[in-house]
């Protein structure tokens, strides 16, 4: 009786541990992050080289993740910080209120989110690292799981 209780309880933190990590997103949400980890713009891709592989001061970023009903460009769960790369159709007035609508929506989950045009990384990217930063900085860790799933005590 007594192993089958711990492996409920391990599932338990697994499942806590993923919710945590992904707010709750749905199948949606990841079979559309997974569709776009594919065709990366220009800018996602140079982006990207800068962020990847804990390059920014050892920060985790992950690529296309899905968090609550969103998907994320990049997304540092330590820091509890997205990262948006839009192009010229975020300049369109209902794509931008729809922005600012996600934003504010991640914002009450305690998630920042932090935008930059394609032209802004193609042309100024030391500027945009800079930018990230000041923000990686300013923001307090945030406590988290292990991403093994095992904790202190186990």
């Amino acid at each position: 009786m007594q192993r089958f209780l711990y492996f409920y309880q391990m599932v338990f933190i697994r499942r806590t541990r993923e919710y945590l990590l992904h707010f709750g997103a749905g199948k949606a949400s990841f079979d559309l992050a997974r569709s776009l980890r594919k065709p990366m713009t220009e800018a996602e891709k140079v982006l990207w080289n800068e962020l990847k592989n804990r390059k920014l001061d050892g920060l985790k970023f992950r690529r296309q993740h899905p968090v609550h009903y969103y998907v994320a460009d990049f997304y540092c769960h330590e820091k509890r910080l997205i990262i948006e790369v839009d192009g010229g159709i975020h300049n369109n007035p209902d794509v931008r209120e729809h922005d600012e609508n996600r934003s504010a929506e991640l914002d009450r989950l305690g998630i920042k989110v932090i935008r930059f045009t394609n032209e802004q990384v193609l042309t100024a990217l030391s500027d945009v690292i800079q930018e990230i930063k000041k923000w990686t900085i300013n923001s307090p860790a945030q406590p988290s799981p292990s991403p093994s799933g095992e904790g202190a005590g186990g």
